[in-house]
């Protein structure tokens, strides 16, 4: 009986534990990346200034290191503004939602018991995609 070498390899190694991801700071990483293409350019400008430094027909990377300096300063002034949005968001999420200090336990008295998706069957077979999320309801 022969058994396929890889998997006998695999059951004999121990399983290895991963790391937990690591979490980067991400203005120095965009600066990073931002000043490795302003270095660029100014190399490139400076075989530029220099006499059959740059053949003509390789100028476009002044336009691709132009433009990464660009959208790395572009990145610098927007990833805060992320942050703190998804910071937000996230804080929203786990409060509970309190309003007015008040707290319900149930429906107001004489109020109808149903949900208000009960309430909105008018008898079609069709489904709601407020039912059933991320499923088109055409057929």
């Amino acid at each position: 009986m022969t058994a396929d070498p890889q998997a006998r390899s695999q059951r004999e190694k121990p399983a290895r534990l991963l790391a937990p991801p690591r979490e980067a700071n991400d203005q120095r990483v965009t600066l990073a990346i931002t000043l490795g293409w302003l270095m660029a350019l100014v190399v490139l400008l400076i075989l530029l200034a220099i006499p059959g430094g740059l053949p003509g027909d390789q100028r476009w990377w002044l336009w691709t290191c132009g433009t990464g300096v660009v959208l790395g300063l572009f990145g610098l002034w927007y990833v805060p503004i992320l942050q703190r949005g998804r910071a937000r968001d996230a804080q929203r999420r786990t409060q509970p939602a309190v309003s007015s200090g008040a707290v319900s336990s149930g429906p107001a008295p004489g109020a109808p018991s149903e949900s208000a998706s009960d309430s909105r069957d008018n008898g079609s077979k069709s489904v709601s995609s407020t039912e059933t999320p991320g499923r088109s309801t055409r057929s």
